[in-house]
């Protein structure tokens, strides 16, 4: 019998993540059209522990097109448009062997429905990952990560319409023989589970444009699934070198308590989050969902192949977004928004329950379930940070934080698991997807902006970076 692992394997990818619509900026530069996260405001007024709303109506999105007043901060980011080749060489300097962002699909189709893509936002991504191989990381590049073109959204209903399955193919097949010698690995859709926590951003598709939302949703899920299938064979095809992963956030839940209806609901509820998995990398439609839509009048129309190209064409890894894990009881069970907290777990200032015990568990249930490579395309900790007098930043909670979890990371390997790469979300700091904020930081480096956008926007190494630096360098071997 071979022996399992015991550390991590010698071309293990140690990186770090970002999205374009955080970071990039230059909204309005390039030929660039306006995406989902161009109308995301920041409120001052809501508490930290609230997320924004994941739903847009029509009115919601007109409004903030037209609104001057308002700050838009991921209109702007941390201008790694214009910084990105300083800001690559020195998160380089850690020895990060990949790095993960995305191409902002508006860059490329300003209005999603173009017939011919926008050749300066194809260049700029040419510039972009020709740097990131020149600082000697693999671009790991995710092709939908909250950035649609808001067109689709106006004049076709986001991805409720079944017509986006032609417009993002289209996208993807564009990028993929553009880079087809640059780029390797492929994520389609970021955390593409998340339907209730980032509804509009996800599949962009205006609440008051449907009489049934959650319908509506599972419909557009379904497009959106065909379109994943459709986009791996083209890849496939394309360069048969390419590995193209599909991506959830990992929103499993512990039960509540051993009462077995707490423990059966748990099930149930959890089956709906391997959904998105079960179709992508098992190729069908599992079972369970059947009972699932009948009992809330969900009816998932479909037209003739749509079964046999999801069978045929399943994604080559998976990959997650971990940050905290919940719990679930019978009481409720029905709702998959339910961020019920674990009484055993302390917290994040944001709110966010620290397992990194959690980490090593879902690895293991995913790896059996799957059998695939998988790649942790997020992880970490948002916190406020202070700036000292002397110009240092001492983030201990920050290591501390994914010491923990690359140690589960090491033992999960040890149990078996083939675990191929670490991204930790924001390895340089980017305006926060869930709540707007600048003052909401991730990275090992400190980028002098507040939450309305002002500020020198000098780059600042915390203590962090020289600790990912000396894990790097022992590749997992050394954590103090």
């Amino acid at each position: 019998m071979k022996k399992c692992q015991q550390t991590f394997p010698k071309n293990f990818l140690w990186g770090g993540a970002i999205a374009a619509n955080q970071a990039e900026g230059a909204w309005d530069v390039g030929g660039k059209g306006v995406c989902a996260a161009d109308i995301h405001r920041y409120n001052p007024k809501i508490d930290r522990k609230t997320l924004h709303s994941g739903d847009f109506s029509l009115k919601d999105i007109e409004f903030a097109l037209k609104d001057k007043e308002s700050y838009f901060p991921k209109r702007y980011g941390i201008n790694f448009y214009h910084t990105y080749k300083e800001d690559l060489k020195l998160l380089a300097k850690t020895g990060m062997n990949c790095f993960r962002t995305s191409i902002n699909w508006s860059r490329i189709f300003p209005n999603g429905d173009d017939l011919e893509p926008n050749e300066e936002g194809l260049k700029f991504y040419d510039d972009l990952f020709d740097e990131i191989r020149k600082n000697g990381m693999e671009p790991l590049i995710t092709l939908s990560h909250y950035e649609m073109p808001i067109n689709l959204s106006l004049k076709y209903g986001g991805w409720s319409n079944r017509k986006l399955i032609e417009f993002f193919t289209r996208y993807c097949e564009v990028c993929f023989k553009r880079y087809k010698d640059k780029v390797k690995y492929w994520i389609l859709v970021n955390q593409i589970n998340l339907i209730f926590f980032e509804s509009f951003n996800a599949l962009g598709i205006p609440s008051d444009t449907v009489k049934n939302l959650e319908q509506a949703k599972f419909q557009g899920l379904h497009h959106e699934f065909v379109a994943c299938a459709k986009a791996t064979k083209i890849a496939h095809e394309i360069n048969s070198e390419f590995k193209i992963g599909m991506m959830f956030a990992d929103c499993t839940a512990y039960p509540a308590t051993c009462k077995p209806e707490d423990v059966l609901a748990t099930v149930k509820k959890n089956q709906m989050q391997y959904f998105f998995g079960d179709v992508l990398l098992r190729g069908k439609y599992p079972k369970y969902c059947n009972r699932f839509f009948n009992e809330r009048n969900i009816t998932i129309h479909m037209e003739s192949g749509d079964e046999e190209v999801l069978s045929e064409n399943t994604a080559d890894f998976m990959s997650i977004s971990y940050y905290y894990t919940k719990i679930n009881s019978a009481e409720n069970s029905t709702d998959l928004g339910d961020l019920s907290k674990n009484p055993y777990l302390k917290e994040s200032i944001w709110g966010w329950e620290i397992d990194p015990v959690g980490l090593r568990t879902n690895l293991n249930k995913y790896y059996d379930r799957y059998g695939k490579p998988i790649i942790i395309a997020e992880n970490g900790i948002g916190a406020l940070d202070t700036v000292e007098s002397d110009g240092s930043i001492h983030d201990d909670y920050r290591i501390d934080y994914l010491k923990q979890h690359v140690e589960q990371m090491k033992e999960a390997i040890k149990d078996g698991v083939e675990l191929i790469g670490y991204c930790p979300w924001g390895p340089i700091d980017i305006i926060s997807c869930s709540s707007a904020e600048m003052s909401k930081r991730y990275g090992f480096i400190y980028v002098d902006l507040d939450d309305l956008g002002k500020g020198t926007g000098k780059r600042i190494k915390k203590d962090s970076f020289e600790w990912y630096k000396r894990v790097i360098a022992s590749n997992g071997e050394f954590l103090d």
